[in-house]
């Protein structure tokens, strides 16, 4: 009888970095049902919240990543800093021991940085999954000693030393499969007036918000409803605005229906908003996060204006009006709109999860 597969997967932070992990894991466990999945994370991380509500077995560990900023907080986390590695590292080596995984998976963010260090340590197979066009510190560390890198971008291909793969990048199970019907419902939306749909990442965006807050009267006044993921922490200062044509969220769990629904996203460019927002043929204004590391995001968001499936706008200079009249534009141009979808889908990996999860299982049977 052949030996039970163990998988460790190691990823969090964000949902950038968990829900890639996540829909990894699904796809093993529908392939191989009788395989133990376990998720390594941070207490620090958005997966101290979703993990609990999974079937999977996890380790959340308190290890956060180097703060950048010169504020108080950011200075006091990163004194804690030499504290918590030594106890996130001896947690990680005991759970990986007692696990003793046929192969660790890491999808980025600094909850897999350890697991990652760890399982090389031990020997034990590791496969990484890059999302971004810019590789993360935990792929910048430690592809050259994996076993392969899967990569969400053709583009990092020249930037990674090491065996790597370009598969694109793992979406949630079911994202494209939406009813705009039930969203209309769920969100209590008319159906003859277009919808904008913005959401700056799982925690939500300030500078989003604050564009937002700016234009939300005058898109109401030209008969533009309004869905929008303000994050957790941003939404008791926007939740005046709800109304019948604005619906204010603090977190959507389930995006399906959100994306059926709408007729132009507003977002970041993130590889995991990107995926979906591809994978369910949407139109899109984007607005890259100008502090991402190696300016990642705005190289993901050219990624789908250069095919015509969005408009990039640069934070640094822009202003609510000129975001505003961007917005008027597109949406009163329902041909155009259509045709950014249908670039989008063209640029889509709909399959990239189970071409993962192929070499996952390649490796492990190596």
């Amino acid at each position: 009888m052949a030996e039970r597969l163990k998988i460790a997967i190691a990823g969090g932070g964000t949902g950038g970095h968990l829900f890639p992990a996540i829909a990894i894991g699904e796809e093993l466990k529908r392939r191989r049902p009788e395989a133990l999945i376990h998720y390594f994370g941070s207490t620090f991380g958005i997966e101290a919240e979703v993990l609990p509500l999974r079937p999977h077995p996890f380790t959340l560990v308190p290890v956060r990543g180097l703060q950048r900023g010169i504020y108080p907080s950011a200075i006091g986390r990163n004194f804690l800093l030499p504290i918590r590695l030594p106890r996130s590292q001896y947690r990680v080596r005991k759970v990986m021991k007692s696990l003793n995984p046929s192969i660790v998976i890491g999808t980025g963010g600094y909850a897999s940085a350890i697991p990652v260090r760890t399982a090389l340590k031990m020997k034990v197979p590791v496969v990484l999954q890059e999302q971004n066009s810019y590789p993360g510190i935990t792929t910048r560390w430690y592809a050259h000693r994996a076993n392969l890198v899967c990569l969400g971008f053709e583009d990092v291909d020249s930037l990674i030393n090491g065996k790597k793969v370009v598969t694109g990048n793992p979406v949630r199970k079911g994202i494209n499969l939406g009813s705009r019907e039930r969203g209309l419902n769920k969100f209590r939306f008319s159906g003859d007036k277009p919808i904008l749909f913005l959401f700056g990442g799982s925690q939500g965006s300030t500078p989003l918000n604050r564009f937002m807050n700016s234009m939300v009267d005058l898109l109401k006044q030209k008969g533009i409803q309004v869905l929008w993921q303000t994050g957790q922490s941003h939404y008791d200062n926007y939740s005046r605005y709800e109304s019948d044509r604005i619906r204010v969220i603090p977190f959507l769990s389930d995006m399906a229906d959100a994306y059926a629904v709408s007729d132009l996203i507003l977002s970041r460019s993130g590889a995991l908003a990107l995926a979906e927002i591809a994978v369910c043929g949407k139109p899109s204004i984007l607005i890259p996060f100008p502090g991402a590391a190696g300016d990642h995001q705005t190289r993901n968001a050219l990624s789908l204006e250069d095919h015509g499936a969005a408009v990039v706008l640069d934070e640094r200079d822009l202003s609510a009006d000129y975001l505003f009249e961007t917005i008027i534009t597109l949406i009163v141009a329902p041909d155009r709109l259509k045709n950014m979808g249908m670039k989008a889908l063209e640029l889509s990996k709909p399959d990239a999860t189970r071409d993962i999860v192929d070499q996952i299982l390649t490796v492990c049977e190596a």
